[in-house]
């Protein structure tokens, strides 16, 4: 393990709390994340040098870190960068930025600024239609379902480590879980 990577390791913890990973938790952040070593292959840019604009708070923190210390990342980390150049995405992601570059958006499968404002409307928007529940009005309805489904498409499963984390029900299982199963009339298409 290089300083670099301990370093990463540490600046995540201090971020996120400790929590283990469990097997399954490994194996959805193998399955839907990249290894740094990953996101550099074929690149000029090696997994130490994303580690420190990491630490310099030029590129998001790791967004898991794996039982066997392998920093993940979402597989188009390096898509905006690429597109914007580092020093632009400050002014790219606005408000959003400070977010962004904790490394914790790992509730979009794509993370860009426009899917984090969608997402946050949409998650205000269907808890807004949850406490004005009308599960018998057609119009309702259909604005809960196609807002449930927008927002399925915009997030992966989640781990069980994100809800230790977070400290709690994550976007998905308000939002999308939650609505499903408890407007089932809502929810299912007609």
């Amino acid at each position: 393990m290089s300083e670099l990577n301990a370093s990463v390791i540490k600046r995540f913890l201090n971020i996120n709390g400790e929590h283990p990973m469990t097997a399954a938790d490994d194996a959805y952040v193998t399955e839907h994340y990249a290894t740094l070593g990953e996101v550099t292959d074929g690149r000029p840019e090696t997994p130490d040098e994303l580690r420190g604009h990491m630490l310099a708070g030029r590129l998001p923190m790791a967004s898991y870190v794996r039982s066997d210390g392998a920093e993940m990342v979402h597989r188009d980390y390096l898509e905006l960068p690429d597109k914007h150049g580092l020093d632009a995405l400050p002014e790219v992601f606005g408000a959003e930025y400070a977010s962004y570059i904790k490394g914790q958006y790992v509730c979009l499968k794509s993370v860009t600024p426009a899917n984090m404002r969608r997402k946050s409307h949409l998650v205000d928007h269907i808890e807004a239609l949850v406490a004005d529940a009308r599960p018998g009005d057609a119009d309702w309805c259909a604005d809960l379902r196609s807002s449930a489904d927008e927002l399925d498409a915009l997030e992966p499963p989640f781990t069980a480590y994100d809800r230790l984390r977070f400290g709690g029900p994550v976007s998905r299982d308000r939002c999308i879980d939650a609505v499903r199963r408890d407007f089932p009339g809502a929810t299912l298409s007609g």
